[in-house]
């Protein structure tokens, strides 16, 4: 069902995604190709779209054409109807610099936010990987009769100081709230764990709107909602989390309850990838009931040939996900994700891997633990994951040990 004009979304868009380089060397960190044959962005706009959200906007700024072109092909509404998908690019309204935080973001097109007199305002980041159903933290917001609310997560201490912290109370009111802090607070009785923001808000819009204000006026914020609009707000006003935990969609199992994975990081990007090829994936792209949109794309179907038993050539795929337009021809991939146009010839081997489209890989060449951006043609016999210290001489590699390898890098 379609939700009526008093809610606008506005997903950000504008990170520059140092963390994910080299895959945000060319291109936006939402823009980043994900699971084969989506864009990380198809998944916040996905999550609104099936909720009923129709009136989008998206904040973009650095390398943004290649996310632009992916929306203005894939999200196009009928706008006689009242429905967007809008990419709006940073227009320096109030000055002439870039956005200086996310709360600076919102504040530079506000102008939008007054246009369409929306009640709510939902402030959403564009490059996380998660089913959601929009609609239960909406009825959360206004049960609570609340000013803001912050989707929130439990997770592990050690990981926690990646993002703000959050304190509540019996009711679930916020008491604290801590950007990246260096020791985090555990939630009361669970020691190993804080609860940290998902990034994801709803704001009352005349709230929102004075809280911006007056936080573009002061010239020691940071003008981001994690350093200065919530730890500001929770002090004075009805600030709650919404517990994303108990958020459920159609069609989703148990195991997938809760799921959410921040892939700023190219270690959590390859861990997400891995996470959809096993048996029963954490993260299912399978469902029809909650379907992750994207663009459609004009290739052949995939294809496996040679079975060659006596040589061994056989063109095999296990716990993998391959699309459409790729030719496994002699060759064997296993916990890979394949994007479309990808060439594995024969008796070569790839494991646990990303290759992103129109990546060729060559004769009896190995590949383990990578991340190979586009149209990159690896040699025939190269060895790629088995040889850390030199594939350091030659690649970027991860903290945990993964390759990665530039978009149409050239290897000899």
């Amino acid at each position: 069902m379609i939700q009526n004009s008093t809610s606008l979304v506005m997903i950000l868009a504008g990170g520059e995604g140092s963390r994910l380089h080299p895959l945000t060397k060319e291109r936006a960190k939402p823009a980043v190709p994900f699971g084969g044959r989506y864009r990380i962005i198809d998944f916040v706009i996905s999550n609104f779209v099936n909720s009923g959200f129709r009136k989008i906007k998206i904040l973009t700024q650095f390398k943004s054409e290649s996310l632009n072109r992916h929306i203005s092909s894939t999200w196009d509404f009928p706008r006689i109807l009242g429905e967007f998908v809008d990419p709006v690019p940073a227009q320096m309204r109030h000055g002439s610099h870039w956005y200086k935080g996310t709360a600076d973001a919102i504040y530079q097109n506000i102008n939008i936010i007054e246009e369409e007199q929306a009640d709510y305002v939902f402030v959403f980041s564009g490059d996380h990987i998660y089913k959601m159903d929009v609609n239960q933290m909406l009825s959360f917001h206004k049960k609570k009769k609340a000013d803001v609310t912050v989707a929130a997560i439990p997770k592990p201490i050690e990981e926690a100081s990646e993002f703000g912290v959050i304190e509540v109370d019996e009711e679930g009111r916020i008491v604290g709230f801590e950007e990246k802090p260096e020791h985090p607070k555990s939630i009361p009785g669970n020691p190993g764990y804080a609860l940290v923001s998902m990034g994801n808000y709803i704001f009352n819009r005349e709230k929102m709107v004075k809280e911006l204000e007056e936080d573009a006026q002061n010239a020691e914020s940071a003008n981001d909602f994690g350093k200065s609009i919530l730890p500001k707000m929770f002090k004075k006003d009805r600030l709650f989390v919404y517990d994303f935990s108990k958020n459920k969609v159609p069609g989703m199992s148990k195991g997938e309850k809760g799921y959410w994975m921040d892939v700023g990081s190219r270690d959590a990007y390859w861990q997400a990838n891995m996470d959809l090829v096993s048996v029963a994936p954490v993260f299912n792209l399978y469902s029809e009931e909650w379907p992750i949109h994207t663009c459609p794309m004009n290739y052949p179907p995939a294809k496996f040939v040679f079975s060659d038993q006596k040589s061994r050539r056989i063109g095999m795929a296990t716990d993998s996900l391959v699309s459409q337009g790729c030719i496994i021809s002699g060759g064997h991939i296993d916990r890979a994700v394949l994007s479309p146009g990808v060439r594995i010839n024969s008796f070569s081997h790839v494991s646990e891997s990303v290759l992103m489209e129109g990546v060729t890989v060559g004769r009896r060449a190995r590949i383990k633990r990578a991340i190979i951006d586009k149209n990159v043609s690896i040699p025939a016999g190269m060895e790629i994951g088995y040889d850390l210290e030199e594939d350091k001489k030659r690649f970027q590699v991860s903290a945990n040990g993964i390759v990665l390898i530039a978009k149409d890098a050239i290897l000899k």
